[in-house]
């Protein structure tokens, strides 16, 4: 008899219409390349049981409402929870809904594992689920998420993080990496990427990979002067981007500049500008063969020492690891 695993999705009104359907269907495929030996069985959980409007507009039914889900008994293997956002003056705002916190609080002691994706997170803190842990979510909310869970340890750079049974995931797509991860902790590595290939999907990444580019990933600067210089380190990763000729690009002194950026960006002037060459690395190491030696030079490390160093403290891993796990060239 094939292991069973009972999935429950929660749905609500306005929840992102992939986040439900991408896992949905990731698990349905991991059933069909397993020829039913996988046993997972999805249901949806919502405020009551029938169609939930999605934020695409599109209707869901949930087959359980929260009450029964929580009542049903048995094991639950994985809980997973998608979010909904508002837009608010700044921009996206994960929205809290008190129901779907209450009902986290009951049935989260049940499940096997958690898994959040996009802005579900926000949920998963409201109910005491990341205290203490390390998580992810969209970028766009990443700052919310910390404002509002100070015991949480925010970590907006990648596409999903594992924090013991509890995991999370960033934005959108990478529900089906978060998803396929899963699917690997429970079938082993070929099942998972035999799933990613009948999803057309290039590459399964890792948990490790950035969910948004460095420059991209930071706010909009105020100051022109500083968005200007921003494009000019990201044009001239090889040169002399130390603070002091950073500062002097902008005829400020070294602590006025600092502090100037780090309102500005939200980071270090040195921090930024590793950040950036730790990016460039990634995507050398990503897409070409090019030696270690000419790939630290070009994005502005000087040496392989350099670089594995900075590769180890920005994502965890050597630049030869980063390579042979990436690597899009055949």
């Amino acid at each position: 008899m094939p292991t069973s695993r009972r999935i429950v999705i929660a749905v609500f009104p306005d929840v992102d219409l992939l986040d439900v359907t991408g896992p949905a269907e990731v698990f349905a495929l991991a059933n069909r390349e397993t020829g039913g030996r996988a046993g997972y069985r999805v249901q949806l959980a919502g405020p009551a049981r029938g169609e939930v409007v999605t934020a695409a507009g599109v209707r869901l039914v949930a087959d359980l409402s929260f009450t029964e889900a929580a009542q049903a008994g048995g094991v639950l293997d994985t809980l997973l929870v998608p979010g909904a956002v508002d837009l608010g003056p700044q921009g996206p705002v994960a929205r809290i809904d008190q129901s779907v916190v209450a009902w986290l609080k009951a049935i989260a002691p049940q499940a096997r594992r958690v898994a959040s994706v996009c802005v579900g997170a926000h949920l998963l803190a409201a109910a005491g689920l990341l205290d203490g842990k390390r998580a992810t979510t969209h970028w766009s909310t990443a700052a919310q998420l910390a404002a509002d869970h100070p015991a949480v340890t925010v970590d907006a750079d990648p596409i999903f993080v594992r924090s013991g049974q509890v995991w999370t995931g960033a934005g959108i797509s990478a529900c089906m990496d978060l998803t396929l991860a899963l699917v690997a902790e429970d079938l082993g590595e070929q099942v998972a990427l035999a799933v990613a290939r009948q999803l057309v999907m290039y590459l399964k990444r890792q948990g490790g990979q950035s969910q948004f580019s460095v420059p991209l990933s930071r706010p909009a600067a105020s100051r022109r002067d500083i968005e200007e210089l921003r494009t000019h380190i990201a044009e001239h990763l090889d040169g002399d981007l130390s603070a002091a000729a950073l500062a002097g690009r902008m005829s400020l002194s070294e602590r006025h500049f600092a502090r100037v950026f780090r309102q500005e960006t939200g980071s270090s002037p040195a921090g930024y500008v590793e950040a950036v060459r730790v990016e460039a690395a990634r995507r050398l190491l990503e897409n070409t063969d090019q030696p270690l030696e000419r790939v630290a030079a070009a994005s502005g490390f000087g040496s392989v020492e350099t670089l594995h160093r900075a590769m180890r403290k920005q994502i965890d891993t050597t630049p030869a690891a980063y390579r042979r796990r990436f690597r899009t060239t055949t």
